[in-house]
């Protein structure tokens, strides 16, 4: 054999692995040609083999005759890498992982069939195992005979198989039989050449992708700190990134800056929250292999944990996405820094607005940008949306109600699984209660219009101790209108309000009803939503003393609780018609807490005016007389007034004392109690 002559070749990374697949092709040939009497007969059984021959002869390889000892590809190798100071994937994996030459030709060997699927039938003849198309660890270990020690091919294969770069396709067979076979993405990133979406779970995009972002808008604190971000990183003083805030909120477009800044791509992974997940094995040399920045999206839970390992293979930091809760650990992020990216202020939203509208006109964006509190991201699909919307009505400038429209689909999109969108229209004119109730209702609105701006306005001290969110808890009998009155609220913010469905956030297994109610509040958040929890004391009930697992439980599942509403960033409101059923912590972390009594005289005649169609010929006394003496919630009375209705439509005529009398008749029979109304001599009533 003389020395491969390489000068010609062109320098990039696709060359680079032709070379390393070129010494592997010489090695595996060179043996083969020994088992089968000479490389004439090699060739004959396998003519397809004659193809690399050729280039072998092209590169100098003069024959496949091995002097004792000495393979002079390492040093061709070396001498062609010389002059090139771009990344090759290849040389990366081999300096991050400390993988000699030998452990690389063997990667390459076992790859081949990926390369040409032709080498299925050479190995199987090899192996003298038909049907089985991969190369066995019993034929490597033939094939490396020359060795001093057998055993450090088996050492090899082992540190590879550790890197993630070779798998097992039959583990349950001898070792000896083990048919090898590299991961797809692995040797996609060998060859250079890389997919956007590598695996379900696991995405890159490279520095070219990411030179085209647009210069990212965050506060100006968060910007210093970027800035000076990559010399830590790049210094190793700190190995891995913590990046936490809310979903949609630019925490990702934040890492794709500092990857561009440490002149890398990104390799998004998915989920791995276990340090044995075999979703991380392959993670590191992945990312040395596309020099990118490794990127874990592990959002856990509030109470859980995300593990993660040292990557084997890794050069370079890791970064890890983590939303507001939930805590990390592992050896992974030992040397780890956090950087927070909470949601924007109003000055910075309208900037994303302008960017999402894209030179659109548009008649409120300081309106949108000041009363909807949405996240970076939310920002940008609504704008897209809007648009969408103004278009299709045929206007070139986008309009409130196209905005509305637009995070009412990101709100369906989201929640509707989860919660319940209630209408959101109408005033307070809709709703008669007590002064005291309608006064604590007008300042609950007021509270929630300036929550942003009401640190601006109180003490440093007090400051500190605000958050945007508002906790509101309306308590009183069924009926009296607290829902009636959250929807009121969402429609004077200009808000959705959604409420939850306990069928949909309760679960028997340990641990998911707090999942499910961490969804939901993240989601809340982001989309900047009215959350309404209706008959709230089966979630906010009082703790218990523990007497089995299952009291133990729920005790948490209401810690859970009071801590998520402590921190929790929107608006939510709970109506209960047992306040005294609800734990007294969650009464003392609510910001408002507003009484619904039951109507007095005046306030049953307001709502009866509310309910009753323009064009009734319902007496006036009798009205009176009604309003004063049946002691009806408004509930009821929006009941007696829909059945009452019915019966008008029935008989084809107005709306009657009557039908007014049959249908509070009817209210009283469905609670089982006596109408006062009631009287001998009485006209007979449908009830």
């Amino acid at each position: 054999m003389t020395d491969p002559s390489l000068p010609a070749l062109p320098s990039d990374a696709l060359e680079h692995f032709k070379l390393y697949f070129f010494a592997a092709t010489t090695r595996l040939l060179s043996q083969a040609a020994r088992v089968l009497d000479g490389e004439d007969a090699l060739l004959a059984r396998f003519p397809f083999l004659a193809h690399y021959r050729a280039e072998l002869t092209a590169l100098g390889i003069r024959t496949l005759e091995l002097e004792e000892g000495r393979d002079p590809w390492p040093e061709a190798i070396a001498a062609w890498e010389s002059d090139l100071s771009g990344h090759l994937p290849l040389r990366a994996l081999r300096e991050a992982a400390e993988l000699d030459h030998e452990a690389l030709t063997l990667l390459l060997t076992v790859g081949m069939v990926e390369e040409d699927a032709r080498f299925g039938a050479f190995f199987s003849a090899l192996q003298g195992t038909p049907g089985l198309h991969r190369p066995t660890l019993g034929l490597l270990n033939a094939g490396w005979r020359g060795e001093e020690d057998p055993g450090q091919v088996r050492t090899r294969m082992g540190r590879l198989g550790g890197l993630g770069l070779v798998e097992v396709a039959n583990r349950e067979a001898p070792r000896s039989e083990w048919a090898l076979h590299v991961p797809g993405p692995i040797w996609d990133a060998l060859r250079g050449e890389v997919p956007e979406t590598l695996t379900p779970w696991m995405r890159h995009h490279g520095l070219p992708v990411l030179e085209r972002d647009e210069p990212i808008l965050i506060p100006d604190a968060l910007r210093d700190a970027l800035g000076r971000l990559p010399a830590l990183l790049a210094s190793g003083e700190v190995r891995a990134l913590l990046v936490r805030g809310p979903q949609h909120n630019g925490r990702r477009t934040l890492l794709r800056s500092v990857a561009r800044e440490l002149g890398r791509g990104v390799l998004e992974v998915e989920g791995p929250r276990k340090a044995d997940d075999e979703r991380w094995r392959m993670v590191g040399v992945l990312a040395t292999l596309l020099h990118a920045l490794p990127v874990a999206v592990l959002e856990p839970a509030p109470g859980e944990t995300a593990e993660v390992p040292l990557l084997a293979g890794l050069s370079g930091p890791l970064a890890v996405v983590l939303g507001p809760l939930g805590g990390v650990s592992g050896k992974g992020v030992d040397r780890a820094l956090t950087l927070s990216v909470d949601m924007p202020a109003p000055e910075e939203r309208a900037l994303h607005w302008e960017r999402g509208l894209a030179g659109r006109p548009c008649s409120s964006l300081g309106e949108l940008s000041t009363r909807f509190r949405l996240t970076r991201g939310n920002i940008r699909r609504a704008a897209r949306l809007a648009q969408a919307h103004a278009a299709l009505s045929g206007r070139e400038s986008v309009g409130p109600e196209d905005m509305r429209e637009a995070g009412r689909a990101l709100n369906r999109e989201a929640l509707d699984t989860l919660a319940v969108r209630l209408t959101a229209m109408g005033d307070w004119g809709q709703l008669a209660v007590g002064a005291e109730t309608m006064r604590e209702l007008r300042l609950l609105e007021t509270r929630c219009r300036h929550r942003e701006r009401l640190a601006g306005a109180v003490s440093n001290t007090l400051a500190r101790q605000l958050t945007p969110g508002v906790r509101a808890l309306f308590q009183g009998p069924s009926g009296t209108g607290k829902t009636l009155a959250a929807r009121l609220i969402a429609s004077a913010l200009q808000l959705d309000v959604y409420r939850v469905e306990l069928s949909s956030v309760v679960n028997k297994y340990i641990g998911e009803t707090e999942k499910n109610l961490a969804r939901i509040f993240a989601l809340a958040e982001e989309l900047d939503v009215v959350l309404l929890f209706d008959e709230g004391d089966a979630l906010f009930a009082r703790r218990t003393g523990v007497g089995s697992s299952t009291d133990r439980y729920a005790n948490l599942e209401t810690n859970y609780l009071l801590q998520r509403i402590e921190s929790y960033e929107g608006i939510l409101l709970v109506t209960t018609n047992a306040a005294d059923a609800i734990d007294p912590a969650f009464q003392r972390r609510m910001d408002v807490v507003v009484d619904f009594r039951a109507p007095a005289p005046s306030e049953r005649w307001a709502i009866w005016q509310l309910h009753l169609p323009a064009a009734h010929a319902v007496d006036a006394g009798l009205l009176h007389e009604v309003a004063a003496h049946c002691d009806l919630s408004g509930g009821q009375i929006r009941n007696a007034v829909l059945h009452a209705s019915l019966l008008a439509l029935e008989d084809g005529g107005t709306f009657s004392s009557a039908h007014l009398e049959a249908g509070v008749v009817r209210e009283y029979r469905k609670a089982g109690d006596v109408c006062p109304l009631r009287r001998p001599g009485a006209t007979s009533l449908r009830g």
